[in-house]
């Protein structure tokens, strides 16, 4: 029962918390979405990566008359975000 207590207590502060954080100014904005872009393109050179591979390893076990692995993707250069127009001045 005091574990419930002390879990339902941490989860009511913890929202308290989180609830109470100002907003992202713009900057934090812009690098938070260059993180995010630069996260996806790692992912998709990883996938890359594995691809290459596998199909390394599926030619070395490879059985005559069998067909060829799938041929790998590579990913285009990584290109960061357009950041948003800056509103115009008055």
């Amino acid at each position: 029962m005091k574990k419930i207590i002390a879990f339902t207590f941490c989860a009511f502060a913890s929202a308290v918390v989180f609830a109470a954080l100002p907003p992202l100014t713009p900057e934090a904005q812009e690098a938070a979405i260059l993180a995010k872009a630069k996260a996806a393109y790692g992912d998709k050179v990883g996938a890359y990566q594995l691809c290459q591979a596998q199909n390394r390893v599926a030619d070395r076990f490879k059985v005559a008359g069998t067909a060829a692995p799938a041929a790998c993707v590579a990913p285009p250069p990584f290109v960061p975000p357009v950041a948003a127009a800056a509103p115009a001045a008055k």
